[in-house]
């Protein structure tokens, strides 16, 4: 475990990785690995996956760190870039997820009925919150999917938790709406 930098140091480290310091920008990640692989594994629910967007988030951000203010606290951003790289991870996931099943059903002798009717009540409810808007889809994903609390999601996403709930709210009421008019 690595020592918390001191808000001065890290504002300098900033400055100096903005200026192309390699070194500096490495302190800075050795100094957050930890929370943004935890934030990764908690979205995702996978340590090799979470480490694959842990370093992604890190590229993104050394990228984008030209545009970052040195005044402002740097885990927040980092922690918003984590979550939507992993967030961004489970779209990409579920949609390579629904082709390979729809490839399986297709090579594969019909099923007991319970199963087909549990596939198409799954289908039914990933199609319908692909539906939703994306932050109402990422409220839903957290919440149910990886069974993160309210107060998780807020700083997952970097909202209030007055959002937080208000998405699920609306976003629940939606996918109710969408799935008893089918």
């Amino acid at each position: 475990m690595t020592e918390r930098l001191e808000q001065a140091e890290e504002r300098a480290l900033i400055r100096s990785a903005q200026r192309g310091d390699l070194a500096a920008f490495g302190r800075l990640v050795a100094n957050h690995q930890q929370a943004v692989y935890n934030i990764a594994h908690r979205v995702i629910g996978n340590r090799q996956e979470a480490e694959d967007v842990a370093q992604e988030t890190f590229v993104k951000a050394h990228k984008a760190l030209t545009r970052f203010d040195p005044q402002r606290p740097l885990a927040p951003w980092l922690y918003r870039i984590a979550t939507n790289t992993a967030l961004n991870w489970i779209k990409r996931h579920r949609r390579e997820t629904l082709l390979s099943e729809e490839v399986q059903l297709a090579d594969t002798a019909p099923s007991p009925e319970s199963q087909v009717i549990a596939s198409e009540a799954a289908n039914r409810l990933r199609a319908a919150v692909a539906t939703l808007p994306d932050n109402y889809q990422a409220v839903i994903e957290l919440r149910h999917f990886q069974g993160l609390s309210y107060q998780e999601m807020s700083e997952a996403l970097g909202v209030p938790l007055s959002d937080v709930k208000s998405w699920l709210f609306r976003a629940r009421r939606r996918l109710r709406k969408v799935l008893t008019s089918e």
